[in-house]
């Protein structure tokens, strides 16, 4: 097992400083919420919400954000527990064809980002988690906002971080997508 594998497997939700990471429209603070809600599987209004609050706020356009391959540690964690549950449980096969929906997004937006020319990544995944690379303590918007019309807003090997260790956490959803014998599941993810 590699030290990403190794991370992805073992670190827990409360080590993300999710207040400090960015997504496409705020800051992640209330991911931690919203996994719980997505582990749960119990109410599908609830989950529908949850869900769409990550979704939207971790892809955008092809675009992944800071938050995006924290993210979607939780998430893969969530689609392996969701997996094994579809059978009995409504919700959990709702979460399981959202989250594939959501992971082949995101695996395209990664795919597309090696077409061109990048930096490396930082050498460990942890590495997005340096103090140099969050933002601040206190959320304020209009910071925020200023700290994007100044120009370069995240350093390229940190950007391209970004899309390197998400498609890292979706590498280790293809043994699950293939025993799950799920059709769509492999046209989906049969070039990963």
């Amino acid at each position: 097992m590699t030290d990403t594998q190794k991370y992805i497997k073992t670190v827990k939700v409360d080590e993300i400083p999710w207040h400090r990471l960015t997504t496409t429209y705020k800051r992640a603070t209330d991911f931690p919420k919203y996994f719980d809600v997505l582990w749960k599987m119990e109410n599908l209004e609830e989950v529908q919400k949850a869900g769409k609050e990550i979704a939207i706020n971790i892809e955008h356009q092809s675009t992944l954000w800071h938050a995006t391959p924290f993210a979607l540690i939780f998430l893969l964690r969530i689609f392996e527990y969701a997996s094994e549950k579809r059978e009995s449980n409504k919700v959990a096969n709702y979460i399981t064809e959202q989250l594939l929906e959501l992971f082949t997004e995101i695996a395209e937006g990664s795919w597309d980002m090696e077409k061109i020319e990048h930096a490396e990544p930082l050498a460990d995944f942890s590495d997005m988690l340096k103090e140099e690379y969050l933002w601040s303590e206190e959320y304020d918007e209009e910071k925020d906002a200023m700290r994007y019309e100044e120009g370069q807003v995240f350093p390229d090997d940190l950007f391209y971080s970004f899309y390197y260790y998400s498609y890292q956490v979706l590498l280790l959803c293809k043994p699950l997508l293939d025993q799950l014998n799920d059709k769509r599941a492999k046209e989906l993810f049969g070039w990963l």
